[in-house]
């Protein structure tokens, strides 16, 4: 592909993506009495006893606290912080509940995963983007969203990292985009940020004066 400047793009000097249903084809379900089984069987063997209806009641009651405690238009918590009181409310030993709530949050996703896998077209376009400086900014957990890009290659091709639950606001707020151009060191006008979502990525980005591609366009300039 050639540069974005040879396809008539000017101006860019930084990009940021996101990462789910941009770059990682990803589909779970954190709705399914399922995922809370295969949880709870899990913890029966790291010391904590509390079945699947009760572990999902409390999960949901707690992370809906924890949004509304912030007072945010779009707020985010940390799961790890959830499941590590849930962990220790319900332990049956001696636990190391900061420990055993990372671990937890890391069952959990993968308990709720029915699809995991690189988009055919990712690695070519972080390639091909590979004199840009990139940032994720992603609606994601770090507790495990972390391990998911390392996984397949992606986490260090990236200059900069975000992720909603370090930085305690969700896209579509304004300020995760404008943190991701100064990490850059970048005017918005000088951003081009590429998502898969119109309400989450696309029009917030656009709103702030920088470019805007839909993943599938984005596509598009490798052929």
């Amino acid at each position: 592909m050639a540069k974005l400047e040879e396809k008539g793009i000017l101006g860019i000097k930084g990009i940021i993506f996101d990462l789910y249903n941009t770059l990682i084809d990803i589909d779970t379900d954190e709705e399914s009495i399922n995922t809370y089984e295969a949880v709870s069987k899990w913890l029966i063997y790291q010391g904590v006893k509390i079945s699947a209806e009760d572990l999902k009641n409390e999960y949901r009651q707690m992370a809906k606290e924890g949004m509304e405690a912030k007072w945010e238009k779009h707020p985010e918590i940390r799961v790890e912080e959830i499941f590590a009181r849930i962990c220790k409310s319900h332990a049956l030993m001696d636990i190391d509940e900061d420990r055993l709530g990372v671990e937890t949050a890391r069952a959990f996703r993968a308990g709720s995963l029915h699809r995991l896998q690189l988009f055919p077209q990712s690695l070519q376009l972080l390639q091909e983007l590979k004199s840009y400086p990139k940032v994720i900014v992603s609606n994601g957990q770090r507790s495990f969203s972390e391990q998911e890009m390392r996984y397949f290659g992606l986490y260090e091709q990236f200059t900069h990292v975000i992720f909603s639950s370090d930085f305690g606001h969700k896209k579509p707020d304004p300020r995760i985009f404008l943190e991701a151009a100064k990490l850059m060191g970048r005017e918005p006008e000088e951003v081009m940020c590429i998502g898969d979502s119109f309400d989450n990525d696309i029009v917030p980005s656009s709103r702030l004066g920088m470019k805007a591609m839909h993943i599938e366009e984005a596509w598009t300039l490798l052929g």
